[in-house]
């Protein structure tokens, strides 16, 4: 019989027999082959994810990958047999932020797979076809199941707009700074820079195309074009913005906790920095990714250190939020 992880309420878990929902119209039904743990599930597994940001009972599961088993009205017979990954908000398609592209942006209120929609960590998945990406046929799942993150560093890639010799640098060395790594050498920089508060990912960094590697209390330089910051601390967002030449471009993708200091808005206007943000992955985010990944430029394979089955999910969980820098991802095998 298969299974499904149920979130209850906060702190409160149980592995239940899982049935398939048969897809309804614009609807597919995937077999889920692997899902990512992410610090977004320990939040809802703890209870501190903001309010309005899940519903409970809920089934997590918001990084995965999987395979389409059926198809409902209206959706292609070809999806059948597609080895897929899937965005995560279920947005409107009609207000003018989702005809703009901008779907992260939906003016109808927030809703996501494994937070306030039933997520991956099931057997399978039924969701609205219009959020898959088909992977190509040989595309290793396991390493897809990463791609959601990807889209999310892939998003600030495009808002960096790096261009080719210039001089580019990460922040934070966890799955989001690794990826990001692996996006900018892609555009063939003069040099990469990464930035981190320990040694345990310098050789993972140089591996993914790193030139350089320094820690955050070292002497860092003060020339760079772009900045990627990854990290998630408002220390981390202040390293980014100081690690920029005058004029450069920053994208913050990390969410510091409530109420922490920010970047000085003297420093920059006076500096003329151009500051971007990312919260998710809107479609051509995750087009982005998807072809970068199938065209073999992007290897998410490396940061997989754990995977375990559905029933360890407190175990995955607790992995995931240990800061042991030897725990990469962690990915539940349904």
């Amino acid at each position: 019989m298969s299974s499904q992880v149920v979130v209850r309420a906060p702190g409160e878990h149980r592995v239940e027999p899982h049935t398939p929902r048969e897809p309804g119209p614009g609807e597919a039904l995937v077999a889920v082959h692997a899902v990512g743990i992410c610090g977004s599930d320990r939040e809802v597994y703890q209870g501190n994810r903001p309010e309005g940001y899940v519903r409970y009972p809920l089934t997590p599961g918001h990084e995965w990958s999987g395979t389409v088993s059926r198809v409902g009205p209206g959706v292609p017979e070809g999806l059948v047999g597609r080895k897929v990954v899937g965005e995560g908000f279920r947005n409107c398609q009609v207000c003018d932020r989702c005809h703009a592209g901008e779907t992260t942006l939906c003016t109808a209120g927030y809703e996501e797979t494994g937070f306030t929609q039933p997520g991956a960590m099931a057997a399978t998945l039924t969701l609205p076809a219009r959020l898959l990406h088909v992977l190509p046929d040989d595309a290793d799942l396991t390493a897809a199941a990463l791609l959601e993150p990807a889209a999310c560093v892939a998003a600030a890639a495009l808002k960096a707009n790096a261009r080719p010799g210039e001089r580019v640098a990460v922040v934070g060395t966890g799955t989001l700074g690794m990826f990001a790594v692996q996006f900018l050498r892609a555009v063939s920089p003069a040099q990469l820079l990464v930035a981190g508060t320990s040694n345990a990912r310098e050789a993972l960094s140089r591996q993914f195309g790193a030139s350089d590697f320094r820690l955050k209390d070292q002497q860092l330089p003060d020339d760079f074009d772009v900045v990627i910051e990854t990290a998630g601390s408002a220390s981390a967002a202040r390293t980014a913005a100081s690690l920029l030449r005058r004029g450069g471009r920053l994208v913050l993708t990390g969410i510091p906790a409530p109420g922490a200091d920010g970047l000085d808005p003297t420093d920059l206007v006076v500096r003329q920095l151009e500051v971007h943000t990312v919260f998710g992955a809107p479609p051509g985010a995750w087009a982005h990714a998807v072809r970068v990944f199938g065209a073999g430029l992007l290897d998410p394979l490396p940061l997989v250190t754990h995977e375990l089955p559905l029933t360890e999910f407190p175990q995955a969980i607790e992995l995931a939020g240990a800061g042991d820098p030897k725990v990469g991802k962690v990915l539940l095998r349904p």
